[in-house]
């Protein structure tokens, strides 16, 4: 389990550098936002993967750790307020600039022979 989980967390941060590396706004938030979910899940993940242990010292011998689920619930909050933000700041850059490059400027797609 430990191998698809970790596996899982690679492809994902993997994706979110890719999507990150585009030259738009829309596709570098939703780069940020699919590496911070795999950030959550290897944050989660590094408290131990265990099925049915409860969360509260004393209540068996055998407990997950609770300090890793609170700091990704913590990330889940910070992590969608500053989407949100940057979604805002996207598109506040897209009706001044009037198109979602990066740079403010669509690159120049035309090919040109090589002399």
């Amino acid at each position: 389990m430990e191998a698809v989980f970790a596996a899982c967390v690679g492809f994902m941060s993997a994706c979110g550098i890719f999507l990150m590396l585009r030259g738009h706004t829309f596709t570098l938030v939703i780069g940020l936002t699919l590496l911070s979910y795999a950030v959550n899940l290897f944050l989660f993940a590094s408290g131990g993967l265990k099925i049915g242990a409860p969360d509260v010292l004393g209540a068996s011998n055998d407990y997950a750790d609770p300090l890793p689920q609170a700091l990704v619930l913590t990330a889940i909050v910070i992590g969608f307020a500053m989407t949100a933000f940057a979604v805002i700041l996207a598109m506040r850059g897209r009706s001044d600039s009037g198109n979602d490059h990066v740079d403010g400027k669509e690159p120049n797609l035309e090919w040109k022979e090589p002399r």
